[in-house]
């Protein structure tokens, strides 16, 4: 990883962690693969500790800038999907930077 996670440095270590770790599912959904229930539980973490949207917005587009990950594809696959599915984000979906 050649890159940093955007992280508001007012979050409790416990949120920044959290934060990390929704990106790193992010990261997964592209790379491999990733476990719908595992990805919603992240991203439900993420929404309690940044609740609204337009902050949501701007953490989505720094990550993708800093990575080529857009985090919007890899969360409306939760919608798509069901319970037990597996989410894997295509390639094409990947920002080039």
């Amino acid at each position: 990883m050649e890159y940093q996670y955007p992280i508001d440095y007012t979050w409790s270590t416990a949120e920044i962690v959290d934060v990390i770790h929704f990106f790193e599912c992010i990261e997964k959904a592209y790379e491999k693969g990733i476990d719908r229930d595992e990805l919603l539980a992240a991203y439900r973490r993420f929404k309690e500790i940044v609740p609204g949207k337009a902050e949501e917005k701007t953490i989505f587009n720094q990550f993708e800038e800093a990575s080529g990950y857009a985090s919007y594809q890899a969360v409306r696959e939760i919608r798509h999907s069901r319970a037990g599915d597996r989410i894997k984000v295509s390639a094409q979906k990947k920002k080039l930077r």
